[in-house]
């Protein structure tokens, strides 16, 4: 494994034992994921970019007017989504807290900053791949979504998912992944897995919430396979 590999893995406070002989895929993922995202050439003409960049204007537009719900009337603002619009990899995670909430921008704060260092760690920096959640107001209080208010925010967060066309969905967090697998059950019965999210059969990989890792830094082993099964899917698909 390359120091730069191991430095990222030492901000998320793992440490990977290396195998005296053969190729240890968990530990090697993160040295070839830089080079494969630096390798990526995207397939999509000039004009088709400028029609899609209107798509993606219409859409933010739509999402800063958007009164489906009563979260409208506490927000300070949206929090649309940020990223590569063509990544291979789309996080999801629930909902816009307090810091989220002030800036526009989803994962900012402590929990963004560990999110960051998890996708450097895969070789992934976080202007790579596309983040958003499935509400685009804060809740106030940082409440759990109510069922009615993510129906209504579930549209939006399609289109974004049609318009990238990523090749793997990360579900941060219980209740980003239980509400995009509509299941109840516990998040340790979820990850681990392989999904496939809507109509073109996205892969999904479920993993805990960065701040559920602050709480709970012993689970950070756990999350680190999450991140090596989501390196690994992309590799293969690539």
């Amino acid at each position: 494994m390359s120091a730069r590999a191991q430095r990222y893995l030492a901000e998320i406070e793992i440490t990977v034992y290396e195998r005296r002989r053969g190729h240890d895929a968990a530990a090697s993922v993160a040295d070839g994921a830089l080079v494969a995202a630096a390798a990526r050439a995207t397939a999509r003409s000039p004009a088709a970019g400028e029609a899609e960049n209107e798509v993606w204007e219409r859409l933010a537009a739509e999402v800063r007017a958007c009164t489906r719900c009563g979260l409208h009337k506490t927000r300070t603002q949206t929090v649309f989504g940020v990223g590569r619009r063509d990544a291979e990899l789309f996080v999801i995670g629930e909902a816009p807290g307090a810091d989220e909430d002030r800036q526009g921008e989803p994962f900012v704060g402590r929990a963004g900053q560990l999110l960051n260092a998890m996708l450097r760690a895969i070789g992934l920096p976080r202007s790579e791949v596309y983040i958003a959640n499935i509400l685009k107001c804060r809740p106030p209080g940082n409440r759990d979504p109510q069922p009615e208010e993510a129906s209504a925010c579930t549209p939006y967060l399609s289109r974004q998912i049609a318009l990238v066309r990523p090749r793997a969905i990360l579900a941060v967090g219980r209740i980003a992944a239980q509400w995009l697998l509509q299941s109840d059950a516990p998040i340790g019965r979820l990850r681990g897995r392989v999904f496939h999210y809507g109509e073109s059969g996205t892969p999904l990989i479920v993993t805990y919430h960065p701040a559920y890792l602050l709480r709970s830094p012993l689970a950070k082993a756990t999350a680190w396979t999450d991140l090596c099964m989501v390196k690994d899917l992309l590799q293969r698909r690539a």
